[in-house]
């Protein structure tokens, strides 16, 4: 019977027999776990070559022997050569130290121990053994599947926290809405999360996929409503990271696409808190993919502009829709559509310019209002446009622009001469 175990070998001598890639892989596994790693053969292939080098295991270029046993934690073989593997595995059994047979051709291993298929997911590592023999091909799968699990977020990784753990704050993009487009670095910081803090916007419907005793603060602002203004949300990060916590703060779209995450890092490392950033799936380029609408298109335009609709107009991104060299995308922009037009118009940018403005992107309810620039907010008010709303501005957004002509073809094969003038 088969009995797994988690084994540490932080500085401690291991034996490493055999110089090809099953013992490279073992050997670079074992330094990885900070073991001092002895590796025996008479030649080695280069990817173990190259972990000697850095220092971070030693070699001896000759044929092992029963004294390379003494004094070591654990053994692998995987030399291939059935005699040698043999020996060792008896030499360590005399010893009562556990050895791993790597196995060979046509050859089952035959050692004392066997090293699992393992995922890691944070802190949490899984390892997969089978209890009837090595099988490796099996173990494989069912790694792979249980590793998807634990990427997906399903898997409540919250560890058990001293009083004098430290705590840590991660930024996480949330994307535009769907649920879908959350990274799976995302679902996993909320698995492990004591503490999400998140916004009005982005997945909150994977809020309820929660623990029931994970703390939810709701941190959300509305155009012109901001309960709980910029200063309070760090103070809060920072609170309760020293708390001990795991304190997600979830937002919409990307936290450095004006999310304000700059401010929230800052704010972390001033109070010596530890700080990551987990990016996110930005609105300024999904809305415009949900719709249909590439932002850049070979023969139409190369280049995107981003901006705050409630900053106005910068001298960069009217230059660029005069001549028609970008794409402006404007976040948090309704409100100001009106004013936005207006200023447009009077800096020479053409009345015509499409514009297609794009509501609740990647979501059921989503809806984009299509007009040209001079009529654009009248539409938009017509039709009751409401934030959160993307709006993208240039040829991009005329309609029609994927469309293919009629007598065009659709497979990859040659045009039409007659098309092309021929």
């Amino acid at each position: 019977m088969t009995t797994l175990l988690g084994v540490e070998l932080t500085d401690r001598p291991v034996l490493v027999v055999g110089g090809g890639p099953v013992a490279a892989r073992r050997a670079e596994a074992l330094a990885d776990q900070g073991a001092r790693v002895h590796v025996v053969a008479p030649h080695v292939c280069e990817p173990l070559a190259d972990l000697v080098v850095a220092g971070r295991a030693r070699w001896s270029d000759r044929e092992v022997i029963e004294t390379d046993l003494d004094d070591v934690w654990l053994v692998h073989t995987a030399t291939g050569e059935r005699t040698t593997d043999a020996a060792v595995v008896g030499w360590a059994t005399a010893r009562r130290v556990f050895c791993v047979d790597a196995g060979g051709p046509r050859r089952p291993a035959a050692g004392t121990a066997r090293t699992p298929a393992t995922t890691r997911a944070g802190d949490v590592l899984v390892g997969v053994v089978s209890t009837t023999g090595a099988d490796p091909r099996r173990t494989v799968q069912v790694r792979d599947r249980l590793a998807a699990h634990l990427r997906a977020g399903d898997v409540d990784l919250r560890r058990r926290r001293a009083a004098a753990d430290r705590g840590r704050v991660v930024l996480v993009g949330g994307g535009p809405g769907d649920v879908g487009l959350l990274t799976v670095a995302g679902r996993r910081a909320l698995a492990e999360a004591d503490v999400v803090v998140v916004d009005r916007l982005g997945p909150t419907d994977v809020l309820d996929e929660l623990p029931a005793d994970v703390e939810v603060i709701d941190v959300g602002k509305s155009p012109g409503h901001h309960p709980v203004p910029q200063d309070e949300i760090n103070r809060i990060l920072v609170e309760h990271a020293q708390r001990g916590r795991l304190v997600v703060r979830l937002k919409g779209g990307d936290p450095f696409v004006y999310g304000r995450g700059g401010e929230e890092v800052v704010a972390c490392r001033a109070a010596g808190v530890p700080v990551t950033v987990v990016p996110g799936v930005s609105s300024a380029f999904a809305a415009a993919a949900a719709a249909g609408i590439p932002l850049t298109h070979r023969g139409v335009v190369g280049a995107v502009h981003v901006m705050n609709g409630t900053d106005g107009w910068s001298a960069a991104a009217l230059t660029g829709l005069r001549d028609r060299s970008c794409t402006v995308v404007v976040l948090m922009g309704v409100a100001a559509l009106p004013g936005l037009v207006r200023d447009a118009l009077s800096g020479g940018v053409d009345p015509d310019v499409p514009v297609a403005v794009v509501e609740q992107a990647t979501l059921p309810d989503q809806r984009v209002t299509r007009g040209a620039l001079h009529e654009v907010a009248a539409l938009c008010g017509a039709r009751g446009v409401r934030s959160p709303a993307v709006v993208v501005i240039g040829e991009v957004a005329r309609p029609g622009l994927l469309d293919v002509p009629q007598g065009e073809p659709v497979d990859g094969g040659s045009p039409d001469p007659a098309r092309m003038g021929a």
